[in-house]
């Protein structure tokens, strides 16, 4: 049985997240034509992850989304980019049945991670739900064998040791599972942020904002650039650019995720040119910057050239 090495145990609020609620009898029906994932199949203890898109195929939001019930359908973003796009999300309503509110103040949501998160979770595989008390809560993908978990409701923590957030962040970029974030929105079609490589994309639902892009990218051989896990012994932020040392004269990435390391330095997840992992360096900031250190995925990306050494 693997064992992790990571020493990370307990619960945390995670204040940078928020959830839309989706409540009504065409609620799943709704989503189901705007959102890359299929909604109308989401079983009652499945959870899944989804994007929200422009038409030109561009993600406004990323969420985790799951029904707590037939006619209720959450999804769980960045805060941050939580207004705009309940805005944007009303504008398409119309008749449907379906009413959308800031739910989350109703459904404060908590990272569990360790024997924590293994203690509630028992023998719940990623991307199912079970619930404990008034809470719900979500397996998310292991963090080189750290159980890790999504509670979504009232979650009695009192007895759990106290996790830090920084720490949750930082497992959030290991585990390659992007969030988009304010600085990010409009930046990425979903396959460069590997959205689909993780379940968040289905090729053979109707139709949604963007599909036809989205579409064109998978098929026609389109896309050049995906996103990998980097270290870099400097602070980092989403919606840096990243420069490669034989093009230093235009960006050849983005970050799309950072997070502080325990032992310095920072952890990002990062969209970059597939070119520039060929040969030469990249840089956080500027052609000068910091150097980026590439770290293997916890999943492949399955391009030759884009392959972990």
């Amino acid at each position: 049985m693997h064992t992790t090495s990571l020493p990370f145990d307990g619960a945390v609020r995670l204040p940078r997240w928020g959830v839309i609620r989706a409540r009504g009898a065409d609620a799943a029906t709704f989503l189901h034509g705007q959102l890359t994932s299929d909604v109308a199949q989401l079983g009652p203890s499945q959870a899944r992850l989804a994007g929200f898109c422009s038409a030109k195929g561009r993600l406004q939001a990323s969420f985790v989304i799951w029904r707590p019930g037939p006619d209720d359908v959450l999804l769980a973003c960045h805060a941050g980019v939580l207004p705009a796009t309940l805005k944007r999300l009303s504008m398409f309503v119309l008749r449907a049945k379906c009413k959308l509110d800031d739910a989350s103040a109703e459904w404060p949501l908590h990272g569990l991670a360790g024997p924590a998160a293994a203690g509630l979770l028992g023998d719940t595989p990623p991307w199912q739900g079970r619930t404990s008390g008034g809470a719900t809560l979500i397996r998310l993908p292991d963090v080189d064998g750290l159980p890790r978990a999504l509670a979504a409701g009232p979650l009695d923590t009192s007895a759990l040791p106290a996790l830090d957030e920084a720490a949750w962040r930082w497992l959030e970029v290991l585990s390659g599972v992007p969030l988009i974030e304010p600085a990010t929105v409009d930046q990425f079609v979903p396959q460069m942020i590997n959205l689909e490589l993780l379940g968040g994309v289905d090729f053979r639902k109707g139709c949604y904002p963007g599909q036809e892009v989205v579409a064109r990218s998978q098929y026609r051989g389109t896309l050049k650039r995906r996103t990998f896990l980097f270290d870099v012994d400097a602070g980092a932020q989403a919606g840096q650019e990243l420069f490669h040392s034989a093009d230093p004269g235009q960006p050849a990435g983005l970050v799309a995720n950072a997070a502080p390391r325990p032992d310095g330095g920072s952890s990002v997840l990062a969209e970059v040119k597939l070119v520039a992992l060929d040969a030469g360096s990249l840089h956080l900031g500027a052609p000068d910057g910091p150097l980026l250190r590439r770290r293997a995925l916890p999943y492949a990306v399955p391009i030759d050239a884009a392959q972990p050494a």
